[in-house]
């Protein structure tokens, strides 16, 4: 059913958007389902015209080639015409509903001026089973405000429910422990939502950290100075924050000792007031760096403690971790929020889903 991308499609490509005016269906017919079902199944099936009042952003929305358009057939497994200011979506009645949610969607991210990517779509398609569709974009209830993280750089909306969720802890709550796979947005999130307090002077400093340990490998002694030794373990962190704020924003602000990036083992001894601190990949801590971490939360801060409690390098496995011990310990406590996500929650490209599936399948 997935056509091409090369596919020619003269009239879809404009240089502009729309709104969406209306939506008629046809009905229904009964044909046999073509795809991952039994062939004796037959499946309801549906044709849906949306049509858009304006022609401003049909270009953007549907993509370079309608490439757009190919990803969601590719995903959904539905065929979507696209004639001037109309998009004609046909398939199982489900899949098309899906399609015209997700197109919806694609649409409401334009007209608030969002980016509108390949990741961005993925994330759609995967929201679009959910009820709660149109309040995923929205980020709210209508009327109420969206939920969003406005930094220098871009404003960051959530991409699934966990992160929805992730987003209010990150409010909410004075310490907050993201636990869950790689790709699921637990750093970055945490970075973005850090350099928007600092902007906006809620917080007066921003403090990066994560323990120096190899993944399954032994670098020995690295060259350099301190700082050299250490960036190559703490280049995740740069990357979210590069993404978030300008690089000179981001060089003077660390000069300035406003932003600080430093292994677990330089937090000892100090007390961490009015500060916004991450802790990643803090599967990899002991027990005693925890506690050691933990303890070092001052007035007016906002501490966050990211890992997957299934990749833990260290020598003993999960039971040695000191992010599994403090969860079991800490979980429930007043002020302190817990924040699960799963593979369902990955937000970079679809194969690292089925990465992760394939690797937790394996160990179930």
């Amino acid at each position: 059913m997935a056509r091409k991308f090369s596919r020619a499609h003269g009239e879809a490509h404009r240089d502009g958007g729309s709104a969406f005016g209306s939506e008629r269906s046809p009905g229904h017919y009964g044909v046999a389902h073509a795809g991952g079902h039994r062939a004796d199944q037959q499946q309801r099936r549906a044709r849906i015209e949306v049509e858009f009042d304006e022609q401003t952003m049909l270009g953007s929305l549907f993509g370079q080639f309608d490439q757009n358009l190919v990803l969601i057939e590719n995903r959904l497994g539905v065929y979507i015409s696209a004639r001037g200011n109309k998009a004609v979506i046909e398939g199982p009645d489900d899949a098309v509903a899906r399609t015209r949610d997700v197109l919806k969607g694609m649409h409401q991210r334009l007209l608030t001026g969002h980016e509108l990517d390949a990741g961005a779509i993925d994330a759609l398609i995967a929201m679009s089973n959910e009820p709660t569709l149109e309040g995923i974009i929205t980020g709210a209830p209508e009327g109420a405000p969206p939920i969003m993280i406005r930094t220098r750089k871009k404003t960051i909306i959530p991409r699934s429910n966990t992160q929805i969720a992730y987003m209010r802890a990150l409010i909410a709550n004075d310490v907050i422990f993201a636990l869950g796979p790689a790709g699921t947005g637990k750093t970055y999130l945490a970075v973005a939502q850090a350099v928007a307090q600092l902007i906006n002077g809620s917080v007066q400093r921003l403090i990066l950290s994560r323990p120096a340990v190899e993944a399954g490998e032994r670098l020995g002694f690295l060259p350099g100075d301190m700082k050299e030794k250490v960036d190559p373990y703490l280049r995740p962190l740069y990357d979210a924050l590069y993404d978030c704020m300008p690089p000179e924003q981001v060089e003077r602000r660390m000069a300035s000792g406003e932003i600080e990036i430093a292994p677990i083992a330089f937090m000892r001894g100090r007390t961490l007031a009015d500060a916004f601190v991450i802790l990643d990949e803090a599967q990899n801590t002991t027990p005693a760096q925890m506690k050691m971490f933990l303890t070092r939360f001052g007035q007016n801060s906002r501490m966050v403690v990211c890992g997957d409690p299934k990749q833990v390098d260290l020598p003993g496995g999960p039971a040695a971790s000191g992010l599994n011990d403090a969860v079991k310990r800490l979980e429930g406590v007043d002020g302190i929020g817990t924040v699960r996500f799963t593979r369902d929650d990955v937000v970079r490209h679809p194969i690292v889903g089925r990465i992760v599936e394939a690797y937790e399948g394996n160990e179930a």
